[in-house]
C-alpha cells in the first residue's frame, strides 16, 4: 500500500517506522500543505497535523479523491463539511481521536458503565486527561470522546466543560506533564465511595499502529467512519 503522511511530527516518523515494517511504502512525508503533485499518487493519506491546517489538508486530499485517514484534534467544528466532501467525492474518511486500540476498546466501556450508572443519581461523574506539555488542545480529543460517550448515555448532562463537574456540564482536569503519552481517567464519586475506570499509554506507538490498520482497513470503502465502524462492525 502506499501511503502519503500529512504532518511529519512525531507522530508521522512513528507511523513511517510501522507502516515501512509492516511492508508498506511510504511516498510523501509532508509538513507543507498536501497538493496533487506532491502527494505522489498515494493508496491513501495518514493525516496527523495541527488543528490550524487539518481542515484544508483534509480537504485537499478528498478531493483529490484519496482516502484520508486524521488523528488530528482541535478542529472539529469543521468535521461535518468534511464528511460531505468525502461522500460528494466518492471517496472514504475515517477520523479517530484517539487510535490506540486499547483506547477505542476504552470507549465502548466508557458507555457501557454510563449506561450502568445513569440511575445512580448520588454518583457524579468526573474526568481527568494527562498528556505531554507539547499537545497544543486542551482538553484531549480523547476525554471530548469520553465526554460525550457519558453524555449519550446519561441524561444528566448535556455539555462538557474544563475543570470540575458543575450541575449538567460534565468536568475535564486537562493536567500537562512532560513526555506523558496519555492517561485518561473517568471517575464516579459519592460521599462513601468511588469507581475508577483508566487508560495509560506507555507510548505512542499503540496509536500509530491503530492508524497504520485503519489505513489498512479503509481501502475500497466509500463514506464515513469512526474506529468503533473498525472494531465493532462488519463492512
Amino acid at each position: 500500500m502506499r501511503i502519503a503522511l500529512v504532518g511529519y511530527g512525531k507522530m508521522g516518523k512513528i507511523i513511517d517506522r510501522i507502516a515501512t515494517a509492516r511492508g508498506h511504502e511510504i511516498v510523501a512525508r509532508l509538513n507543507d500543505t498536501p497538493d496533487s503533485e506532491n502527494l505522489n499518487s498515494p493508496d491513501v493519506v495518514i493525516e496527523f497535523s495541527n488543528p490550524d491546517v487539518a481542515f484544508r489538508n483534509i480537504k485537499t486530499c478528498l478531493e483529490n479523491k484519496i482516502p484520508v485517514i486524521c488523528g488530528t484534534t482541535g478542529w472539529l467544528a469543521g468535521k461535518n463539511e468534511i464528511e460531505k466532501i468525502a461522500s460528494e467525492n466518492q471517496t472514504a474518511f475515517l477520523y479517530g481521536s484517539n487510535f490506540s486500540l486499547g483506547v477505542n476498546l476504552f470507549f465502548a466501556l466508557n458507555e457501557k458503565l454510563a449506561d450502568l450508572m445513569k440511575d445512580f443519581s448520588e454518583y457524579q461523574v468526573q474526568l481527568e486527561e494527562i498528556h505531554h506539555t507539547h499537545k497544543k488542545d486542551a482538553p484531549s480529543g480523547t476525554a471530548i470522546s469520553l465526554a460525550e460517550g457519558i453524555i449519550n448515555n446519561d441524561s444528566r448532562y448535556d455539555a462538557w466543560k474544563l475543570e470540575e463537574t458543575e450541575d449538567n456540564q460534565l468536568g475535564i482536569f486537562a493536567i500537562r506533564e512532560d513526555e506523558v503519552p496519555g492517561t485518561h481517567s473517568v471517575f464516579y464519586r459519592s460521599e462513601v465511595d468511588e469507581i475508577e475506570i483508566k487508560h495509560t499509554a506507555f507510548s505512542r506507538d499503540g496509536f500509530a499502529v491503530g492508524a497504520v490498520i485503519a489505513a489498512e482497513w479503509i481501502l475500497g470503502k466509500k463514506g464515513n467512519f469512526s474506529m468503533k465502524d473498525l472494531l465493532f462492525k462488519t463492512l
